[in-house]
């Protein structure tokens, strides 16, 4: 084991490691759908069950990938297959543990066609492109060419590129010090941005939204289910991207503070934007009852376009979003290049140009249909992915092992509340995200 660690590439630092961990959190989900469900939803009434969810997950888990990671020094394949080893059945394990990563694999293609679009838009904030159009229907028509079949391939494979570049320089090298910087200048700007917003007319109504707390919205069970969706897909638990960082880890690791961190800046960073879109439609009067690329990419432009110093409000919201964008793409993208570089023995180049060639190729060819694939892997094969590597931590390779991993580098253990809540609250909340997920049609 300690010859492997040598070989194997970590994290040189806690820090590196939890502001990798928030990038790979910090995404789409926190920008253009928290702040929506936010205003649909009761306001504090919403925010109030999203944060006992967040609890729930980030405690039980981020923590359980983190540390399945670590104790497998590998990525979900592996990790699968020295699972089932324990009861003799480690090929099967290592079939299963294919799903995340095809899982991830997919995400990062239908996320590398999301990227293109913010690339192209924060270019288009500096040559005025962005903010071109005179009216919500400009707007639209310009978003609709441009994700409509091979409507972007220059800049979708010019964010593919950028997110390989830092991939091919590593773990320490290259995602851990990209990382260092993207997410702090990331919170930065969005601190900025919410502190303009604030002083703008009529932006203290869609503060009083948030806070709002609404007693018949709190026990509406839709209400509750988006909640739930909203937190299991924000912390990124898939059975993959946590656990393939976890496994770049040292024992020294505090993995519950580690994780309790992620948890709480990737909650942040969720509050932020719902500060800043709220109240910027508030300024307006417009009812923020429009989530997805519809809010970013038709709507927000439409409405900076309004705004005394739009241009660079835009840029400066359209540069923070690629800066959480592309944290996020490199975490999906470093899964099935790790797993590349193990199964078939390469070098880590030449796993992310086999990776990269086909991310290009299939990205690019996905376009038009690109909502209806990220429905697919986000409803049905990321809570999957997670109850099953869930299932392989908690209840295969059971308690003693569990505990053991989970308190390694921590100085007080964890309480006796850890392994029942995680073993049957967390699998059981999985299942019920993929059972309620396919029957409402996608709750994250």
């Amino acid at each position: 084991m300690k010859d492997k660690e040598k070989k194997r590439d970590l994290f040189g630092s806690r820090w590196g490691f939890i502001l990798a961990c928030i990038g790979s959190a910090v995404g789409m989900g926190n920008l253009w759908m928290f702040p929506t469900r936010v205003s649909k939803f009761g306001g504090g009434s919403f925010l109030i069950w999203y944060i006992l969810f967040i609890l729930l997950v980030g405690s039980t888990g981020v923590i359980g990938e983190m540390s399945f990671g670590r104790a497998a020094r590998s990525g979900p394949v592996n990790a699968f297959g020295m699972a089932c080893e324990t009861r003799g059945r480690r090929k099967l394990g290592e079939t299963i543990g294919l799903i995340p990563v095809l899982g991830s694999m997919a995400l990062a293609i239908g996320y590398t066609v999301v990227m293109g679009w913010i690339f192209r838009y924060a270019a288009g904030t500096f040559t005025g492109a962005t903010l071109a159009p005179s009216s919500v229907e400009e707007f639209s028509s310009v978003f609709g060419a441009m994700a409509s079949s091979f409507g972007n391939n220059a800049w979708q494979l010019a964010a593919l590129a950028v997110a390989f570049v830092i991939l091919m320089f590593g773990i320490g090298g290259g995602i851990e010090k990209v990382n260092k910087v993207l997410m702090p200048v990331f919170f930065l700007l969005f601190l900025g941005l919410g502190i303009y917003i604030a002083f703008q007319p009529g932006a203290t109504q869609g503060y009083q939204y948030i806070f709002c707390m609404d007693p018949e919205a709190f026990l509406n069970p839709r209400v509750i289910v988006y909640a739930m969706g909203q937190a299991f897909f924000s912390l990124s638990v898939a059975g993959n991207g946590t656990l393939i960082y976890g496994s770049y880890l040292d024992d020294e690791e505090d993995i519950p503070a580690s994780a309790r961190n992620v948890a709480l800046f990737d909650t942040l960073a969720a509050v932020l934007a719902a500060f800043v879109i709220i109240p910027a439609m508030a300024t307006t009067g417009a009812q923020l009852d429009q989530g997805g690329p519809g809010l970013l990419f038709i709507f927000l432009p439409n409405l900076f376009k309004g705004m005394t110093g739009g241009a660079v409000i835009a840029a400066v919201f359209f540069i923070a979003v690629t800066f959480a964008g592309i944290t996020s793409l490199i975490n999906l993208y470093e899964a099935p290049v790790a797993t590349v570089q193990e199964k078939f023995h390469l070098s880590r180049r030449m796993a992310c140009v086999m990776i990269g060639v086909i991310g290009a190729l299939v990205s690019v060819c996905i376009q038009g249909i690109v909502s209806d694939w990220m429905d697919v892997v986000s409803i049905y094969i990321c809570p999957l992915g997670a109850g099953i590597a869930s299932i392989m931590f908690f209840w295969i390779l059971g308690r003693k092992f569990v505990e053991e991993q989970v308190n390694r580098g921590r100085k007080k253990p964890l309480g006796g509340w850890f392994y029942p809540l995680a073993k049957y609250g967390f699998c059981a909340l999985c299942f019920l995200v993929l059972i309620v997920g396919a029957w409402m049609g996608g709750i994250g």
